[in-house]
């Protein structure tokens, strides 16, 4: 039976290992790109937030939401795909000076990457808690509602006048624009918490790689004195 693998264990050569360096530090600028992006996009998406908080009519709210909806699902794709990306580079590590920067530039890029995650979110985090402060506040203005005897809801202090009536309509379609801006944000919380978790579980798998490398250094180099020693005595008791 023909040895399948011959050709990946052949040792590379100069030439096949500078060009395998070139396309890993080609990859290595890419994510970087990718990175300001995903991190423009997360600063995009905190300005649509803070428009969304600003009083705006049906249609503008509509068109904001739908714009950041997008950008939403535009970040959760792309965060996936660096955490792919980077993964994949851990995979592929590497001995000796080139192993070892491989292992520098990726775990740079694996931080970047987490330091990311963090950011993008403290940002969902301060938005949902204004979206909160934002929906009890409207409450306040429509807490008159009551239900009737057919089981349905109406305003009834919005009854009073025609112009009450308008401000509670506002508010309470406001209210349920909050909470579905709420419930876009938890979800986007909890992808973002097992992204981070992913990518906590890489960094300590590396770290483990790299202790048990050291460890391995150190067992060589214990071995290597307890063999000249070893020898050493021979040597002596021989004499």
């Amino acid at each position: 039976m023909t040895d399948v693998n011959h050709e990946s264990t052949v040792p590379l050569t100069a030439g096949e290992a500078g060009d395998d360096m070139s396309s890993f530090y080609s990859e290595i600028s890419s994510i970087q790109d990718s990175l300001r992006m995903f991190n423009d996009n997360v600063s995009r998406i905190s300005d649509l937030h803070s428009r969304s908080l600003n009083n705006m009519d049906e249609a503008s709210a509509q068109r904001n939401a739908n714009q950041l909806d997008g950008l939403v699902e535009e970040t959760s794709a792309l965060s996936n795909e660096l955490k792919v990306r980077i993964k994949n580079l851990q995979k592929k590590g590497g001995s000796g000076r080139d192993g070892q920067i491989r292992k520098q530039q990726t775990g740079l890029v694996k931080q970047k990457f987490v330091e990311a995650i963090q950011n993008y979110q403290q940002v969902e985090q301060q938005y949902r808690a204004k979206y909160k402060q934002r929906m009890e506040r409207q409450f306040k203005i429509v807490k008159a509602v009551v239900n009737d005897d057919q089981g349905g809801q109406i305003f009834a202090q919005a009854l009073q006048s025609s112009d009450r009536y308008g401000e509670s309509r506002a508010a309470y379609r406001e209210v349920q624009e909050r909470h579905e801006d709420i419930k876009r944000i938890e979800r986007t919380l909890g992808e973002l918490a097992q992204l981070f978790n992913d990518m906590s579980i890489l960094v300590e798998q590396q770290d483990e790689t790299i202790e048990t490398i050291q460890t391995a250094a150190m067992n060589v180099e214990k071995d290597t004195k307890s063999g000249t020693s070893l020898a050493f005595t021979s040597r002596c008791l021989s004499v």
